[in-house]
């Protein structure tokens, strides 16, 4: 063997090993918790690189108004001023200004006559300089979902916050608006050609909006997805996924194209889906890549500074969690959540570290939702 061999064995022996040490030291570490129980609620970290949890719902209360901030520094949650009014299943974006913008959402009251279901077109604009939420312009439909916002809010490359579908007491609703934070005010654009709820939203880099999947007026779960132009205000048809799908994740990689992982369809007998799409802005198009190893939906997906992609929970209280490595196209088993949860939140924190809160791990009962938070590193 020559000298050149002998290198070039040692260098994929090392290259090897190195993967196998950064595989090992994936680990899911407990950090401090909520303090409430809390699921099917939003999480945003804030330009002081603070994470907000607000809302959502426990089995006391089916719209929370609590919201708590945590601290990557000491690893602790502290409480924060409260929603105006208690809701889960809402949007919560980061806006230009660093503010956040609370839509939408749902909130159970139990009466005597029996419970009551609130659906949501009021919004609230959190200021984290001085921790408090303050009443903005509602929107002109109320909107809600089951299970997850059902509606969705992108941050548009103009500082405007597009909302598009949903549902309400009407039905689905297929008329899209923009809020605008210069003036705290909603404004109608473009209506959806086929109106969802359960679908997905990502902004691409030419600051269009992919709209993909979801389910439609008829309980139809869809395979169809269509562009928002902000230039125009419309709405146009783009090519179709190769399989319908709800409750599942889109997540834009660095190289601009949109990975749909996930969600659950109603032609399988076991719903959650392991298949994966790739979204191509390009020709317009969906192309098949790498299945998760678990089927799931309800799960969150992060975009690391790696440019990998971190599937967590979801399903049937799933405590795996997944790696999408874009160069090879495949998903690759991570380290297990220290708790199974679905209907949680995931973010990215300034330090590189994904924090998992929150969300049910179907023990049932009060116990059933979580107050605890975990770190990915």
């Amino acid at each position: 063997m020559t000298k050149t061999d002998v290198s070039g064995w040692l260098c994929l022996i090392t290259l090897f090993l190195g993967v196998n040490l950064r595989a090992q030291a994936q680990s899911w570490s407990f950090t401090g918790g909520m303090g409430a129980q809390r699921a099917f609620f939003p999480a945003t970290v804030l330009n002081n690189g603070q994470a907000l949890a607000a809302g959502g719902r426990n089995r006391v209360q089916y719209g929370l108004a609590t919201a708590v901030l945590y601290n990557p520094a000491t690893g602790t949650f502290g409480a924060t001023g409260n929603l105006n009014t208690g809701r889960a299943n809402f949007t919560a974006t980061l806006l230009s200004n660093g503010q956040v913008l609370a839509a939408g959402g749902d909130a159970y009251v139990f009466m005597v006559s029996g419970t009551q279901h609130f659906c949501f077109a009021s919004a609230e604009l959190y200021n984290p300089s001085s921790g408090t939420f303050t009443v903005t312009g509602s929107m002109h439909a109320q909107r809600c979902g089951y299970l997850s916002p059902g509606f969705t809010a992108t941050l548009l490359q103009n500082g405007k916050v597009l909302i598009a579908g949903g549902s309400n007491t009407g039905g689905l609703v297929s008329a899209a608006e923009l809020y605008d934070p210069s003036s705290g005010t909603f404004s109608l654009t473009g209506s959806l050609n086929t109106p969802r709820v359960g679908h997905t939203a990502t902004l691409l880099p030419n600051g269009e909006v992919l709209v993909a999947g979801g389910v439609n007026s008829a309980g139809n779960y869809l395979t169809n997805a269509e562009l928002y132009n902000p230039s125009t205000g419309t709405f146009t048809p783009t090519g179709s996924m190769r399989t319908s799908r709800e409750f599942f994740t889109a997540t834009l990689l660095a190289n601009g194209q949109v990975l749909a992982a996930g969600g659950e369809n109603s032609n399988l007998v076991f719903p959650f889906l392991s298949s994966a799409e790739l979204y191509n802005p390009a020709t317009g198009k969906w192309s098949a890549t790498g299945s998760l190893n678990t089927g799931r939906y309800n799960h969150t997906a992060t975009l690391l500074s790696t440019g990998q992609v971190l599937i967590v929970g979801g399903g049937a209280h799933l405590a795996s969690t997944e790696l999408y490595n874009p160069a090879s196209g495949t998903f690759n088993v991570a380290a297990n959540l220290n708790t199974g949860r679905t209907d949680h939140s995931t973010v990215l924190l300034t330090n590189g570290e994904a924090l998992t809160m929150g969300g049910y791990d179907g023990s049932g009962g009060n116990i059933g939702y979580l107050s605890s938070a975990e770190l990915f590193h």
